[in-house]
């Protein structure tokens, strides 16, 4: 029997990356060997991220060294997939006569059929796995992320994420719960909620607080630690969920794009909170869970971001304190309702605000960092890092996993045993983004 071998490349979010992880498990199923270097590999897949300019730009790109492979090898196989593939298709068929197989964002499951030119049927929605579909993880054993919905409702004028995946669709929880079961099966401790907008949960389906009954089911599974929640919208932060999120499973945490305070901008981007009502919010959080940490994502350079404009961001940032925060630089994207308002800020001045809100929030990170120093906290230990493997790679509860900063436990003696193990850690150092420390024996 002739062994078949592929590689899969995975490019833009956590979204992605299990769509990524369910194809690997169907070709899995079907007798794939999967190899990390695509010159090795008979088939080569690349899964695209197509949300903003940079984004576009990095699928491009590897595509292109796709086909630089498959002239040196014209038996090698190119299948692209994904969101950039969704969105540009005909013109990347013209583009990239080479590529073998082109598969949007509607038919992950339908990956080996696509691969081995096999017909099917082409669904009409975008793909959302259940806990029946095969999956392939490719994050550490201790930790997974876990999908509740796909598509996204909202309208917000500079996002081009409703026209890829269309509206919102909640997975049922009982699918949701039966994958967090399997999880705890697997030794897995942090399971991280995504979605377009995890606090939307189940209002496609006329549910009300949709997201807080979830939880409330998840924090139930035995062997589950962890519960955090990623990608929540503001205005749907209710009394409940904060009062739920009190239980000890679910991580005092929240991921909350904010994307700008000015109440101009914030209106022509179809957002609905400012900076003044977004302050409310967060010292409400902060007073109902003390020990919160707040995540957020902003945008600089959208159309109509003076220098007022920009002045009234670099306060909110001052004022909210948030522990962790991205800033994203403007993507004029073909679709979108902002796109006639056209790009009028200058690159080179977007990617400077840009460094401006990194430079401020560097500050507030470190002197947030301040308050974890001489205290025993709960760490996953995750891994080794890699330049020298005799330091240990963890997180706690308030640091989400490849976005956040990281502990380093330098010089730890018995590394298996505390793999994928939460462990008691004595922070005694910290920088800007991480922190360090040692385990407590």
């Amino acid at each position: 029997m002739v062994m078949k071998t592929a590689s899969l490349i995975s490019y833009g979010c956590a979204k992605n990356l299990i769509d990524s992880e369910v194809m690997l498990g169907y070709l899995n199923e079907a007798g794939y060997v999967f190899v990390a270097n695509p010159e090795e590999a008979d088939t080569i897949i690349i899964n695209t991220c197509g949300f903003i300019k940079p984004a576009k730009e990095e699928a491009l790109e590897a595509l292109q060294g796709a086909v630089s492979l498959k002239k040196k090898d014209k038996r090698k196989k190119i299948v692209a997939v994904g969101c950039f593939i969704e969105r540009y298709r005909d013109s990347l068929e013209e583009r990239f006569p080479q590529i073998d197989v082109w598969l949007g964002v509607n038919d992950f499951d339908k990956i080996v059929q696509a691969v081995e030119g096999k017909p099917f049927k082409k669904s009409k929605e975008c793909f959302l796995y259940s806990h029946a579909s095969p999956r392939r993880f490719s994050t550490p054993p201790g930790w997974a992320y876990l999908k509740i919905s796909e598509g996204c409702s909202h309208e917000c004028s500079f996002c081009s994420i409703p026209l890829i995946k269309g509206p919102y669709r909640s997975r049922p929880a009982s699918s949701i719960i039966k994958e967090a079961q399997y999880l705890a099966s697997l030794e897995v401790k942090e399971i991280n909620l995504v979605s377009q907008d995890t606090t939307y949960y189940g209002k496609d389906k006329g549910m009300k607080d949709g997201l807080s009954l979830l939880l409330g089911k998840l924090v139930k599974i035995k062997g589950i630690e962890w519960i955090r929640i990623l990608y929540g919208y503001p205005e749907e932060i209710s009394e409940f969920l904060m009062e739920v999120m009190k239980e000890s499973k679910i991580c005092p945490y929240l991921d909350i794009p904010f994307q700008h305070s000015h109440p101009a901008i914030i209106k022509e981007m179809k957002r609905g909170m400012d900076g003044q009502r977004a302050l409310k919010l967060i010292d409400k959080m902060r007073n109902r869970i003390p020990d919160i940490a707040l995540r957020t994502s902003l945008v600089v350079g959208f159309p109509g971001e003076g220098q007022k404009e920009f002045a009234d961001l670099k306060k909110f940032i001052q004022a909210a304190k948030f522990d962790h925060l991205g800033v994203f630089v403007y993507s004029l994207e073909e679709g979108t309702s902002a796109f006639p308002s056209g790009d009028p800020v200058e690159e080179k001045e977007k990617f400077k605000r840009k460094k401006k809100i990194m430079d401020i929030q560097a500050d507030i990170s470190y002197q947030n960092n301040f308050k974890y120093l001489n205290k025993q906290m709960d760490v996953l230990i995750e891994g080794t890092l890699k330049e020298n493997p005799k330091v240990l790679v963890g997180r706690t509860k308030f640091q989400a996993p490849e976005v956040d900063g990281v502990v380093f436990i330098p010089y730890a003696e018995k590394l298996l045993k505390v793999m994928n193990t939460i462990q008691k850690v004595e922070i005694n150092d910290c920088d800007a983004y991480d922190l360090y420390g040692k385990i407590i024996q």
